[in-house]
This record gives C-alpha cells, sequence and structure tokens, in this order.
C-alpha cells in the first residue's frame, strides 16, 4: 500500500508542492510548519521526516497550481 500524497499541510493548509513532511501515521505537513514545530508531529508526537517523492509528483504539483491558480 503506497502513500497517501496528501497536497496540503494539514497545519497551515498551504498547498504542498514537493517538500513535505509526514509522521508515522500519515500527517503531513509542509516545511515552514515542520520547522516551527521542531519536526515533532503535533498529532501523535512522532518524528517528521522528508516525504519520499513518488513518480507521480509532476502530476500533483500541476493539479496543486490549477487548484491555486498559479
Amino acid at each position: 500500500m503506497g502513500l497517501e500524497m496528501k497536497i496540503h499541510c494539514e497545519r497551515c493548509e498551504n498547498g504542498l508542492s514537493g517538500n513535505a513532511f509526514i509522521c508515522v501515521h500519515e500527517c503531513t505537513f509542509c516545511e515552514d510548519c515542520t520547522i516551527a514545530m521542531a519536526g515533532v508531529c503535533p498529532n501523535c508526537s512522532g518524528e517528521l521526516v522528508r516525504r519520499p517523492k513518488g513518480p507521480d509528483i509532476a502530476r500533483w504539483a500541476k493539479y496543486l497550481k490549477k487548484e491555486v491558480g498559479q
């Protein structure tokens, strides 16, 4: 089973363009929020690590640009 690859930060709700961080439960945060939270998930207190970039990241980035009108 693969990662869900969420496209929005769970804290600030900004779009994720590739630099996303996740915990073991796949809570997903942007880099700025991860830094502000000292790399600790507020939901489970687990470590936030850089989310792997899958082959579909380009497709997600295109979708995100359409969604936010960039």
